[in-house]
């Protein structure tokens, strides 16, 4: 099922700080909460929180690389359920994408950023927006379609 959150926002296009616009792009989208989570945020706030790690320090300093929840869950010293809830929620996005990774000589299942490009993924993610909107437009065509006949009938 694809999910993501779509608001009305400013383009980053101000500010060359990497983090500002990744805290905001990754918020705005739905998979950052916004404001301060305690659940999810460590010490420094929501850029030392385990997803907001996963996808900086990991996917996107290496976006081409498969990673296993097993490895990612020893990197941010956390559980592979914690792993897999970020992933998942990215997965749903379409911004991620399994792949076949190599771990001691056995391939395992890994997972990245797909097409190894953020913007790649992107114009993935734009298709299924697009298909979303355009079947929302046919339910609310119908409906106002079904809502006339009802109250010409009565």
């Amino acid at each position: 099922m694809f999910e993501l959150n779509v608001v009305s926002n400013t383009p980053m296009t101000g500010t060359d700080d990497i983090n500002v616009i990744a805290e905001t792009f990754l918020v705005q989208i739905g998979y950052l909460p916004s404001g301060n989570d305690s659940r999810s945020s460590g010490v420094n706030g929501i850029r030392d929180s385990v997803p907001y790690r996963l996808f900086m320090d990991y996917f996107m300093k290496h976006p081409s690389r498969g990673w296993t929840a097993d490895e990612l869950a020893a990197l941010l010293d956390t559980t592979k359920p914690t792993i897999y809830r970020h992933i998942n929620k990215l997965k749903s996005m379409d911004l991620l994408e399994s792949v076949d990774t190599e771990v001691n000589g056995q391939m395992r299942k890994g997972f990245r950023i797909r097409y190894g490009d953020l913007s790649l993924a992107w114009n993935f993610v734009e298709s299924n927006v697009k298909m979303a909107m355009d079947n929302y437009r046919k339910t609310v065509t119908r409906f106002q379609e079904v809502a006339n006949a009802e109250m010409g009938e009565k």
